[in-house]
């Protein structure tokens, strides 16, 4: 059974900066690909970013390029989300995700956390 775990969600004011980290069990995390998706209220879940296995390869939604930046620490085992210049509209859960196969911002990942909540205040 693969757990993933993401922590380090909280309330920051619009312009401020934040770091989610994502842990995954098991030793395999540097055999997974692996992205940020996040719901706000009333809203469907979107992706947010994903990366390659080796952290090489990255992909971003329109919406956080430029904001937002994923990164990775194979020997560490986490998967992390720097979020600086944050508004309002960030306002969401935020949900670590992890597969075998690439799968950028495609909704399909097969191993999901519970999220971490993440709220910008005006």
């Amino acid at each position: 059974q693969v757990q993933v775990v993401e922590s380090g969600g909280e309330t920051v004011q619009a312009g401020g900066s934040l770091r989610l980290t994502c842990a995954v069990s098991g030793n395999m995390f540097g055999d997974y690909y692996m992205a940020w998706f996040r719901q706000g209220p009333r809203k469907e879940r979107e992706a947010v970013a994903a990366i390659s296995r080796s952290g090489t390869n990255t992909d971003y939604s329109d919406s956080v390029k430029g904001r937002f930046t994923i990164s990775r620490d194979n020997a560490k085992m986490r998967l992390y989300l720097q979020m600086d210049s944050l508004k309002p509209e960030d306002t969401a859960m935020y949900y670590c995700a992890a597969d075998w196969r690439w799968l950028g911002l495609r909704d399909e990942y097969a191993y999901w956390g519970q999220g971490t909540q993440v709220t910008v205040s005006a």
